[in-house]
């Protein structure tokens, strides 16, 4: 789209779109996201919330038994785990607020993906094998396998209903051939069989919001995340308003490393003060004032980890149940869109007729204080499921912008989204040069408050770091494999090429 003539937007909702199709274990029309949006000619910033909402008739009794114990799954499988999805509205929103193509030029690419098929790749084929006892308990999420079997990389999956749902979404916009009409129609079908509650009516009202993002300075740089129903944007300003008040050090360095755990676990506790701003009041002011951070800080102590009440072993999971793309054009507008259907491959239900899988973001809300959601995080009541309401979220699009020029960052991984922007950020301010490549292959760690420990990547961290950080009074936690996937993209001040950088951890998809 960009080498023709289009601009940032039009990119994003080909890339969106295009994703949809070949990354249906991340994203899709069936799930939502954040958009973060930079438009060159008068700086303006703003967020396009695209997070899905809770169907209107959904009650608690649907998640709890008679004797008040969770239903086995209700948030994760089946028709009361799926939510209002958001991302075709998104991209009709773009269209017509800052793209200069019609959706059916955008939507293209993804149309002949959809039609004529692509060649699955070893991630794809890894995760159907993860994820096969779900795709294989339905006829309609049999198509995402090879004859019943995860298929080889290799494989061609064709998905000819999805293809004729995006051609009716490029003719006819979203709001008639998505969230009215047949596409609709199937879906809510679809869902009721499955137990859920949907209503024609849900889709019919469904509206994305443009919010105002979160904007803070740190070290002479200036931060801009995703805002609220994101706990991401919040809790990085809350870190680096804590870090501030110590000196700048290498990430990887177990000082460094020290305060960076001590900061994430404040921020992560802090997070079940949030959620949908249009339901909760949130107490923002307090949470983000300097002289409380400050306070903050000044109660970590530089040698030892801090004593939390509870602990318990695990990870937090998540890694691949989501996507991001950054993207810069000539002009110098710029998206980071993070995009989701939850966990991989969503609820496991197919709209009839649409080739559209739903997300499981019903998981996302809270349903009891004290209950964690599969990513082991517990919110509050801010956060709890209501009808109408919009889940909190861990994706955080961000752009970090210094005298270097601008960085365009963001990545999958559930709660662990936070700490990999977070770590990528600090090390990117560091640096008077930039290596995109170097700053994406970082080994990473992660700390949420709870489970109390410092979760690490497999490679990266030696025996000398782990016996510091354990010296120190921080319980490891080894994950049994890396994790995120982060793009990003770097535009030099003046006029100095771009760069554009993919995780390793992924695939090379960078382009520029």
């Amino acid at each position: 789209m960009l080498a023709r003539g289009g601009n940032a937007c039009d990119a994003a909702v080909a890339v969106a779109a295009a994703l949809a199709v070949v990354e249906p274990y991340s994203s899709g029309l069936g799930g939502g996201g954040f958009f973060l949006l930079h438009r060159a000619a008068d700086r303006r910033q703003v967020m396009i919330d695209a997070r899905e909402l809770a169907p209107r008739a959904i009650r608690r009794e649907h998640f709890f038994d008679a004797s008040d114990n969770p239903r086995e799954g209700a948030t994760v499988r089946g028709g009361t785990a799926a939510a209002i999805p958001g991302v075709p509205a998104a991209l009709d929103h773009l269209t017509h607020t800052c793209a200069t193509m019609p959706l059916a030029q955008t939507l293209a690419p993804a149309i002949r993906l959809a039609r004529d098929g692509f060649r699955v790749d070893r991630r794809y084929a890894r995760i159907a094998q993860l994820r096969e006892s779900l795709l294989r308990s339905s006829p309609a999420t049999r198509l995402f396998l090879d004859r019943g079997r995860a298929p080889e990389a290799g494989f061609v999956l064709r998905q000819p209903e999805l293809a004729a749902t995006l051609e009716r979404i490029a003719r006819d916009g979203a709001a008639a051939a998505f969230y009215r009409g047949p596409v609709a129609r199937g879906m809510v079908d679809a869902v009721r069989a499955a137990g859920g509650v949907w209503q024609l009516s849900d889709l019919e009202h469904y509206r994305v919001i443009e919010r105002e993002p979160l904007n803070f300075v740190f070290r002479g740089a200036t931060i801009t995340a995703a805002a609220l129903p994101s706990a991401g944007g919040i809790a990085l300003a809350q870190i680096f308003g804590m870090l501030g008040h110590f000196p700048p050090g290498d990430v990887l360095d177990p000082q460094t490393a020290h305060l960076v755990a001590e900061t994430l676990r404040r921020a992560f506790r802090d997070r079940s003060l949030l959620g949908d701003p249009d339901h909760a009041s949130i107490p923002l002011a307090r949470m983000l004032d300097p002289d409380r951070l400050k306070k903050d800080a000044a109660g970590i102590d530089v040698q030892r980890a801090s004593v939390l009440p509870f602990a318990a072993e695990g990870d937090t999971g998540g890694s691949g149940n989501t996507t991001h793309f950054s993207i810069i054009d000539a002009a110098g507008n710029r998206v980071a869109a993070t995009l989701t259907i939850n966990l991989l491959f969503g609820s496991g239900i197919v709209g009839h007729g649409s080739g559209v899988l739903l997300n499981n973001e019903m998981d996302d809300f809270t349903l009891r204080a004290g209950l964690a959601n599969s990513f082991r995080l517990r919110g509050g009541e801010a956060n709890m499921m209501a009808p109408g309401k919009r889940p909190l979220s861990s994706m955080t699009p961000a752009f970090v912008e210094d005298d270097k020029g601008v960085l365009v960052l963001g990545a999958p991984g559930g709660s662990r989204i936070i700490s990999q922007v977070l770590l990528v950020a600090l090390e990117y301010l560091r640096h008077p040069e930039v290596d995109l490549r170097r700053l994406l292959a970082m080994p990473r760690y992660h700390h949420q408050h709870w489970p109390d420990h410092i979760e690490i990547e497999p490679e990266g961290f030696s025996a000398g770091w782990k016996t510091a950080m354990e010296g120190m009074g921080h319980r490891l936690h080894v994950v049994n494999r890396r994790w995120g996937n982060m793009q990003a993209v770097f535009q030099p001040a003046g006029s100095g090429p771009a760069q554009a950088a993919s995780d390793p951890r992924g695939g090379e998809v960078a382009w520029y």
